[in-house]
């Protein structure tokens, strides 16, 4: 997922707040990503599945704002 940084940068926000210092994952991100762990392809879902929300939201404030 190297090339698309803003993506990689949320799922590196999920995996740092699902897995904190108390209760850490078994890997870095850094780690947990070469290896595609569980873990980090969890994190890149909801990723994924917060982007896309995010997107349809911000196009409805555009219609709105264009209406």
């Amino acid at each position: 997922m190297q090339q698309d940084l803003r993506l990689r940068a949320a799922a590196r926000a999920i995996y740092d707040n699902v897995y904190p210092a108390v209760h850490p994952a078994p890997f870095s991100f850094d780690e947990a990503e070469r290896f595609g762990t569980v873990q980090y392809r969890q994190a890149v879902g909801v990723a994924q599945d917060a982007w896309s929300v995010l997107a349809v939201q911000h196009d409805q404030l555009l219609v709105a704002a264009i209406l």
